[in-house]
């Protein structure tokens, strides 16, 4: 007892116990130590007609940085969405530079997203890379991609058409289709609303004729029939599946027609430099276990990947008390990592993969 009290003394050291007869406010500024300093600048680039503009991050001192592009889910288009907030202050701080801008047709970015393809945002991030490059204090050879949700669909997508790209981290995409996963996470989310099994059934009914009419396979009179009928239903808004009024006239030319049905594997057969796969066990928008199987398929030919689940982690990497499945303007400012071993695996592998050359 009295040896354990000694060493929390020795540890804690005079100051600790001199602040012990101070004010309040001259203790807290006694054990106070700066962190390390970030050091933020402005970077414009083009990609086509969109004029993007973001922020580079990096540590105050040092050089040949490496360096990671964010790439956006779908709900957080902003350099000031929570989402990012844990790389533009954690990872400079492991010595790394990190770019998060404006989405196109977001923030100060210019731009339209009607009818943009996923190859064209991942392009956009592919300017990114090549506007980091050009900085004094970037390893261009060390330049990744970092991507949640669809930001990492668009990160892997990224990593294959960029000839220099180093690596790349998708979180929480999942590798199935686009529809595929849509039907899973919509349906979750009926449940989550106390829907039936009923409402649930008549959902992916009326998403099947919505797509299948997109597709070409039946008439626009069969998907505008069975719209109409659920947009009368309290849970249509919770869907993502056009209005009556929405429903195009052109489908071959919707963004969605294409997108829908985009194979992730593809995309990963085609990188050659290191993939980390992060996902959640309780993440309710993507099928993570099919993922996971589709995946371990893939490392039989494929060893430049590897995957991580993350226990008790939901889709944003935050710890679910109560999963609601909200989408609004209040979970996209304030929803941010909080899995402590999300953060000990992303700075773990990024460290391992981009040691510099010696």
């Amino acid at each position: 007892m009295k040896l354990a009290f000694c060493l929390a003394v020795l540890c804690l050291g005079p100051t600790s116990v001199h602040a012990q007869n101070s004010s309040s406010a001259n203790a807290s500024v006694r054990w106070h130590a700066a962190p390390t300093r970030i050091v933020s600048q402005e970077l414009r680039f083009t990609n086509g007609d969109a004029h993007l503009v973001g922020t580079v991050y990096m540590p105050e001192k040092g050089d040949h940085l490496p360096a990671i592009v964010v790439l956006h889910a779908a709900m957080a288009a902003t350099r000031e969405a929570a989402l990012y907030r844990h790389l533009r202050e954690g990872l400079p701080a492991l010595g790394f530079a990190v770019l998060i801008y404006d989405r196109r047709g977001s923030g100060q970015s210019t731009g339209s997203m009607d009818n943009i393809s996923y190859e064209i945002l991942a392009d956009d991030g592919i300017a990114g890379q090549h506007a980091l490059a050009k900085l004094p204090r970037i390893d261009p050879q060390r330049i990744g991609f970092w991507g949640l949700s669809q930001g990492g669909w668009l990160a892997v997508l990224a990593a294959g058409r960029s000839p220099d790209a180093a690596f790349a981290v998708s979180v929480s995409a999942p590798l199935v289709t686009a529809e595929q996963q849509m039907r899973f996470a919509i349906a979750n989310r009926l449940a989550i609303n106390g829907y039936s099994q009923a409402d649930i059934k008549q959902m992916l009914a009326t998403r099947e004729a919505w797509t299948d009419y997109l597709r070409g396979k039946v008439p626009r009179s069969k998907a505008l029939d069975a719209i109409t009928k659920a947009q009368a239903k309290p849970w249509f808004n919770l869907t993502y599946i056009d209005s009556a009024s929405q429903l195009t006239h052109d489908p071959e030319h919707n963004s969605y027609r294409k997108e829908m049905d985009d194979d992730p594997e593809g995309a990963v057969l085609k990188v050659k430099v290191p993939l980390l796969f992060i996902y959640g066990d309780s993440d309710p928008w993507i099928p993570v276990e099919e993922s996971v199987k589709r995946l371990e398929a893939l490392q039989q030919t494929q060893h430049n990947f590897e995957y991580f689940v993350v226990r008790n982690a939901d889709h944003e990497m935050m710890l679910p008390a109560h999963e609601t499945m909200e989408v609004d303007a209040k979970t996209i400012r304030n929803d941010a990592p909080q899995a402590p071993a999300y953060f000990l695996k992303l700075g773990s592998w990024l460290t391992e993969h981009t040691q510099a050359p010696r």
